[in-house]
């Protein structure tokens, strides 16, 4: 197997769904993450080399299992893509123990997780590409997104520090932070009414940007956040 591998969180729709057919058309075998087999499996039809890893991002031991069969099945990892995210859109003081919980564990200890599984490979190989999807929430959260904005603007930090020390062994870590994008996601939260589709995003755009950042046109960019909305 001679083709470069991701693997991407959040692979059955949206951003994570177009960075996974961006990838392919340049020639990369994909391992596609997420909760739902049917939503990877429509992906996978759409890409040219794939392997399908339903998984719970939250939990260490299962992306500790898709680690181990993406190296089973193309034996190397050259790059992740951490897009998996949960955005309750609910005041914090109305939002439950478990719900704050799991708004972190999804969008920013899944980082964690997956980046130390896949560190040793990337240390092993001294290289490795690891890209992060925040969001402008991190910056400018909407009202009721106190959760998801401080585990995204947590994303940010992080991928900072960890940019410094990917460094010393040829690791890359970005951290791209789209505003409103067309997904299935910001829908279930926004309605056209309320946030028309001619300020919105599409997927293939972020996806684009993100495949820069692994593929080497925006190597230079390791270690910052790239903000990224639409102008109108």
């Amino acid at each position: 197997m001679n083709r470069p591998t991701a693997i991407i969180t959040g692979a059955g729709r949206g951003i994570g769904r177009a960075t996974a057919v961006e990838l392919s058309r340049r020639g990369w075998a994909v391992a596609l993450v997420s909760r739902s087999a049917d939503e990877l499996n429509a992906t996978a039809k759409l890409c040219e080399e794939s392997l399908v890893a339903a998984a719970d991002v939250s939990r260490f031991e299962s992306l500790e299992g898709v680690v181990k069969a993406t190296l089973d099945r193309f034996g190397r990892i050259d790059a992740i893509v951490n897009n998996a995210g949960l955005a309750p859109l609910k005041p914090f003081q109305e939002m439950s123990n478990d719900e704050w919980r799991a708004t972190i564990d999804t969008n920013l200890s899944s980082v964690f997780y997956l980046s130390k599984l896949v560190w040793p490979v990337f240390a092993k190989q001294s290289s490795g590409v690891i890209v992060s999807i925040s969001s402008l929430a991190a910056r400018d959260p909407m009202d009721g997104f106190a959760a998801y904005g401080a585990a995204k603007a947590g994303i940010n930090v992080f991928s900072q520090a960890l940019a410094k020390e990917g460094a010393k062994i040829g690791v890359r870590v970005h951290v791209v932070a789209p505003g409103a994008t067309e997904t299935t996601m910001f829908r279930g939260l926004f309605s056209e009414q309320q946030f028309a589709n001619d300020r919105t995003m599409r997927p293939e755009d972020v996806a684009g940007v993100v495949a820069g950042c692994i593929t080497g046109e925006l190597r230079h960019a390791s270690g910052e956040v790239i903000w990224l909305h639409k102008i109108t």
